[in-house]
């Protein structure tokens, strides 16, 4: 089985974060998103990935190499934006015209098994199939209405909440025939979602998958912390520390929580719960960290405390300072003592803070 991983994304609005790396490198519960997605893959039996990449292309490349998983991994480059239809053409060489093959949007968490969704495409004898799940604001996503028999008979991109055909939403996984290559122009940017699936419903040649089970989409600070909280709660469930971890006296871990190599926690500092602590970063005492995501290589200082933010690598944050929910800090920032950051404040790499931020903006 083969399988296109899109991940050419921007990660425009993970921004600052995503300044300095690209999106499926992000780390959840410690691990690079795109690492549980190619695990995933090679649960399902895939043997051959390609990975459709754009943004910030040579670090993944040179993260993943040519094999991983015990599947080899090829990489197509977009020399400029092909869109989600685009990047599946350009491939066309490596992937061949022999049989199905998944396609995967590349920012999705998922426990998915996909060699299901293949079975249920070749018993349709389809020419698309989509995985879809069922959601609450379907103003966010594809949406398809589907017959009994799961046929695709309408497929709308992001309709408004009262207009939409029904609440089953495009996971971004879909298994395609290589006849799909034939709908897709060469060369220029092409929407799989608005210029090939509306054509392939009208021609009674699209079906639908409804799932259930762990999924989410990672494309806004808010759904990157539901992304790692999801994957607790669901694989996670007890802490786990990493190796040369010096623990002081009165620390409180709570489950679940994730504890990278080579970390120190000072005394009477809690963690946890849905705590992620890249390696080699170093707590203060009496710090508190919940809800939060932090990268490899930070230093918090004594006396405070961060809740539901996601703090960047290397960055480092002073004693009694209070950083508060969607608070993004990029890489190098620094947070002077005693400073505060409330709700939605984004502070840009290598940037030094030095007085209170009290409302939602993004500091350059």
């Amino acid at each position: 089985m083969k399988a296109v991983v899109l991940a050419g994304g921007f990660g425009t609005r993970l921004r600052p974060l995503s300044c300095t790396r690209p999106k499926l490198l992000f780390p959840i519960c410690n691990k690079p998103l795109l690492d549980w997605t190619l695990e995933r893959l090679a649960k399902s039996g895939t043997n051959e990935v390609v990975l459709a990449v754009n943004y910030m292309a040579e670090t993944i490349t040179q993260h993943y190499g040519d094999s991983t998983h015990g599947m080899r991994l090829f990489h197509s480059r977009e020399e400029k934006p092909l869109g989600t239809a685009g990047p599946i053409k350009k491939a066309e060489e490596l992937i061949g015209h022999e049989e199905p093959f998944l396609v995967l949007n590349g920012d999705i968490l998922t426990d998915f098994d996909y060699s299901k969704l293949m079975k249920k495409h070749t018993e349709k004898r389809a020419t698309a199939t989509i995985a879809l799940r069922r959601v609450k604001d379907p103003s966010r996503y594809g949406i398809a209405e589907l017959t009994e028999k799961n046929r695709v008979i309408r497929f709308v991109e992001k309709p408004p909440r009262e207009k939409a055909p029904s609440n089953l939403a495009n996971a971004g996984i879909y298994v395609l025939e290589p006849e799909i290559f034939d709908y897709i122009p060469n060369g220029r940017p092409v929407s799989i979602e608005r210029d090939v699936f509306p054509k392939l419903a009208n021609e009674r040649k699209l079906y639908g998958y409804d799932f259930e089970g762990l999924w989410t989409d990672i494309g806004k600070p808010e759904d990157y912390l539901k992304a790692n909280k999801l994957l607790f709660d669901a694989q996670i469930k007890k802490s786990q520390v990493g190796k040369s971890v010096r623990v002081k006296s009165g620390v409180e871990i709570k489950d679940s929580t994730v504890i990278g190599d080579r970390v120190f926690i000072g005394e009477k500092s809690k963690v946890g719960p849905y705590a992620t602590i890249g390696e080699r970063t170093i707590l203060g005492k009496k710090v508190h960290v919940q809800n939060s995501i932090i990268f490899p290589g930070v230093v918090i200082s004594n006396f405070t405390s961060i809740k539901g933010a996601i703090i960047g690598e290397e960055a480092a944050i002073g004693s009694h300072v209070k950083i508060g929910d969607g608070c993004m800090i990029g890489d190098h920032a620094v947070i002077r003592d005693n400073v505060v950051l409330s709700q939605g404040v984004t502070v840009c790499p290598s940037r030094k803070v030095s007085e209170n931020v009290l409302t939602p903006r993004c500091l350059m």
